[in-house]
C-alpha cells in the first residue's frame, strides 16, 4: 500500500476498461467465501484479517460486523489490499489476485438499500464500497514464466514475464 494518491476508480469503471482481467479476477473471489483483507494499525503496521466480499451493482463491497478492528482501521486510515483465497494445494487456478484501493463506508442511502435487499446481511453491520488504485493477477504460465499483469486506473495492463 502507497501513500501517493492516484486516482481511483469503481469496479465497474475497471471492468469497463479491462473486461477480460475484470472477469479472472471476479472468478478468483467468486471461487471461495473467504478472502484476506490487508490494513494499517495505528502505528502504521499492517493488519490481516478475514473478509468476505460481494461484487453488485458495480461496486466491490466490504461487510465487516460492528466494531471490529478492520472496521476501525478504514475509518482511520482507507487504504486496504485484497488478496483472494488461494484455495487448497497449490494449483491456484486462475492465479494469485490482489486488488488494492481506499475504502468509502457507506452509512446509509440507495446503495446501502439495495446491499442490504440483495445481501440480506446480519443487523448491524459495517459497508464499504472500495475505490480501486491497483489490481494485479499473478500465476505461471507454461510452466515456465512467472507472470504478473498490473492495472492501475488510466493505465493499460502492464504484463511482466519472467522466468
Amino acid at each position: 500500500m502507497t501513500a501517493s494518491r492516484t486516482t481511483a476508480v469503481n469496479w465497474a469503471a475497471f471492468t469497463e476498461a479491462e473486461p477480460d482481467l475484470g472477469r479472472v479476477v471476479e472468478d478468483r473471489f467468486g471461487a471461495f467465501t473467504h478472502h484476506v483483507l490487508a490494513t494499517l494499525r495505528k502505528d502504521g503496521s499492517p493488519r490481516t484479517s478475514g473478509l468476505e466480499v460481494r461484487f453488485l451493482d458495480g461496486e466491490l463491497w466490504l461487510g465487516m460486523m460492528p466494531g471490529s478492528l478492520k472496521v476501525l482501521d478504514l475509518r482511520r486510515d482507507p487504504r486496504f489490499s485484497l488478496q483472494a483465497n488461494p484455495g487448497e494445494g497449490t494449483g491456484m487456478g486462475g492465479g494469485d489476485v490482489r486488488i488494492s484501493g481506499r475504502a468509502v463506508e457507506v452509512r446509509e442511502g440507495e446503495a446501502r438499500d439495495g446491499y442490504v435487499k440483495e445481501v440480506e446481511p446480519p443487523q448491524p453491520f459495517h459497508l464499504f464500497r472500495t475505490e480501486l488504485t491497483e489490481v494485479v493477477r499473478t500465476y505461471v504460465e507454461d510452466d515456465t514464466y512467472l507472470v504478473a499483469q498490473v492495472w492501475k486506473p488510466g493505465e493499460p495492463v502492464r504484463t511482466l514475464k519472467r522466468t
